[in-house]
């Protein structure tokens, strides 16, 4: 079992950033692929970002891409997800996800967390 926790979230205006943590805790993490998704109210959960175990592969979305920087630290069991430049449609739960495929889908990770707010004014 992995059990994961987001933070990082908040209020920021449009062009501003936050930089969101996912802390990871049970089993070790170091060999498992991690994830962000996010989910605006009314709609689905959708990929941002993807890392690979090593950290040596990275993907993102494309209404991300350039703005988004998915990066782990795995002595310290924790995935970062930096965001700069950010949109009014950026506003959503973001939630980290740890599985054995990763990848952009949801059905790839068998662990998520509970999710963080970010929420950005216009």
């Amino acid at each position: 079992q992995v059990q994961l926790v987001e933070s990082g979230g908040g209020l920021v205006q449009a062009g501003g950033s936050l930089r969101l943590s996912c802390a990871a805790s049970g089993r070790t993490v170091s060999s498992i692929h991690m994830g962000w998704f996010r989910q605006a109210p009314g709609k689905e959960r959708d990929f941002v970002a993807a890392i690979t175990w090593s950290a040596g592969t990275t993907r993102y979305a494309d209404s991300v891409q350039g703005r988004f920087t998915i990066s782990r630290d795995n002595a310290k069991n924790t995935v970062y997800l930096q965001m700069s430049s950010l949109k009014p449609e950026d506003t959503a739960v973001y939630y980290c996800a740890a599985g054995r495929s990763g990848g952009a889908f949801r059905s790839q990770y068998e662990y998520w967390g509970h999710g963080t707010q970010v929420t950005v004014s216009s």
